[in-house]
């Protein structure tokens, strides 16, 4: 994009403004080579930082249930998995392959979604890609057999992802960076809770009614956040609504072609943009280390939650001898420690953000938001050794509350790695979110698929202790990129426009 005056990428789209110019429908309207240049006026309640609260909380709210709903029903039917199998003819493990399906395609979405929402904006990106996935939970609860129930979960991950892909970038929109983490703490609660609530809602359907209707219930509640998406979610990408406002300007002033522009504007044909927009995610995950660093770190965790959801069946249903339900029950504690995560710790980012950014005369820098992600990296290790060798002597069911600091722990590293994705990349927020779930949900996906093997071969206790050993060599990350990730970004800066 040709933007006069940016000098870095970093720079935000949503700058004040201080040169005087006049208003025209709630607009300033500059004059510059030939042009007018549409901005938003200072003050203006159509700039989404400057929407009220209640405008910017019920977008929160509708992409954080989109957001919930694509994890959990990626999880949803593990509890479950036996029964699938039996009804549709086939091997446990081929039917985990459904997980695997679904969650690569959590990654690979925002890829494309991410991107595009930059292209097209924000909200009709939502509205059709959740109506699809909505869609999807139909023939999914019909399916005759493995074919049909593989393809519609795969193409149910890749659509459902939107909420994932765009949530950051919509938060992105309307919040400062003062002001982000704890709203952003609200919308992230989705994707980690949603895993774990998905195994206790399959459970308890499988058991009491038939595992077609978990996908059914799933159908319904996802048609429901659909319908609050068409009356409550407003379009939050400035040059989207800016784009709007010039068509009316237009319209109004009868202008020639060309004679008005806005801030923003990308002027390239629509094939060149979307091509190069689609890159970027790429080239973000590929060209700066600490992206690329902290997105294993989240794949690790990704992979060792989904590992552990497909084994519950096989751990509390076959060894310590569980109902379904039971099994559905055990997912609580991992959600639990990521709903006090939330609660307690997510605020305090802001917090230590605010503090640090004043000790250094108020230069506020992405690496603030990483300190408390070390309390994750201290405390991954330490339960998922306890746990693997708890289960390993088959130690009573009660040691699944060591899940709980868990939670807890992955709380503080997916929102601190977020939040610095969204300072770091702001105006491209939802591109630097979204190379980061690609390489999480692309790993998280295939792993769980060899676990069973593993286990097998070497028992629950080395088979879990893998992702102990993996958290120890990544636990010096966040560490690492406080204090030099500076010079990191500096010697790695790429242009993204």
């Amino acid at each position: 994009m040709s933007v006069a005056g940016r000098d870095s990428e970093r720079q935000p789209l949503l700058r004040e403004q201080t040169d005087q110019s006049q208003a025209t429908q709630g607009s300033r309207i500059d004059e510059q080579d030939g042009k007018k240049i549409i901005r938003f006026a200072d003050g203006d309640s159509e700039h989404p930082r400057n929407w009220s609260n209640y405008r910017k909380m019920s977008n929160v709210m509708v992409i954080a249930s989109m957001a919930i709903m694509s994890p959990l029903a990626s999880a949803a039917f593990t509890p479950a998995i036996s029964s699938v199998s039996k009804d549709l003819g086939v091997e446990p493990t081929a039917v985990v392959t459904a997980t695997t399906g679904f969650v690569v395609m959590l990654g690979v979405g925002p890829l494309i979604l991410a991107p595009l929402s930059e292209t097209f904006g924000r909200r009709i990106l939502y509205l059709i890609c959740f109506g699809i996935f909505t869609i999807l939970q139909i023939p999914t609860a019909l399916s005759p057999g493995l074919p049909t129930f593989l393809v519609a979960r795969t193409l149910a991950g890749f659509f459902g992802s939107v909420g994932i892909a765009n949530g950051g970038g919509t938060i992105s929109d309307m919040y400062t960076p003062s002001e982000r983490a704890g709203v952003f703490g609200v919308y992230l609660l989705g994707p980690l809770l949603g895993p774990a609530l998905g195994p206790l809602l399959g459970g308890v359907v499988n058991e009491f009614i038939s595992w077609r209707w978990i996908f059914w219930i799933t159908g319904i509640l996802s048609l429901i956040t659909w319908v609050a998406a068409i009356f409550f979610l407003k379009e939050s990408y400035a040059p989207i609504v800016l784009s709007q406002r010039k068509q009316k300007i237009e319209q109004e002033k009868h202008a020639e072609p060309g004679e008005y522009t806005f801030e923003g504007e990308d002027t390239r044909p629509l094939y060149t943009k979307i091509y190069g927009n689609l890159w970027r995610p790429l080239l973000i995950l590929f060209c700066q280390p600490i992206v690329l660093a902290m997105a294993t770190y989240q794949a690790i965790l990704w992979s060792c939650n989904y590992s552990l959801y497909t084994q519950f069946e096989t751990i509390w249903g076959k060894e310590y001898g569980f109902e379904n339900w039971q099994v559905g029950c055990m997912y609580l504690p991992l959600g639990l420690g990521l709903f006090l995560g939330a609660f307690f710790l997510v605020p305090r980012i802001d917090d230590v953000y605010k503090y640090l950014a004043r000790k250094h005369d108020n230069d506020g820098r992405p690496e603030y938001r990483l300190p408390l992600a070390n309390i994750g990296a201290l405390a991954t290790p330490i339960c998922l050794f306890t746990f693997a060798w708890l289960v390993e002597y088959h130690v009573h069911w009660s040691l699944i509350f060591v899940l709980v600091p868990f939670g807890i722990g992955q709380v503080a590293i997916f929102n601190c790695t977020q939040n610095y994705y969204l300072d770091a990349f702001e105006k491209y927020a939802a591109s630097a979110i979204a190379a980061g779930s690609l390489f999480r949900s692309l790993i998280g996906g295939v792993v769980p698929v060899f676990i069973p093997m593993l286990v097998d071969a070497v028992g629950f206790g080395w088979g879990i202790s893998v992702f102990g050993f993996a958290g120890l060599v990544m636990m010096p990350a966040p560490l690492i990129f406080y204090y030099y990730g500076p010079a990191i970004r500096e010697k790695f800066k790429v242009s993204l426009d």
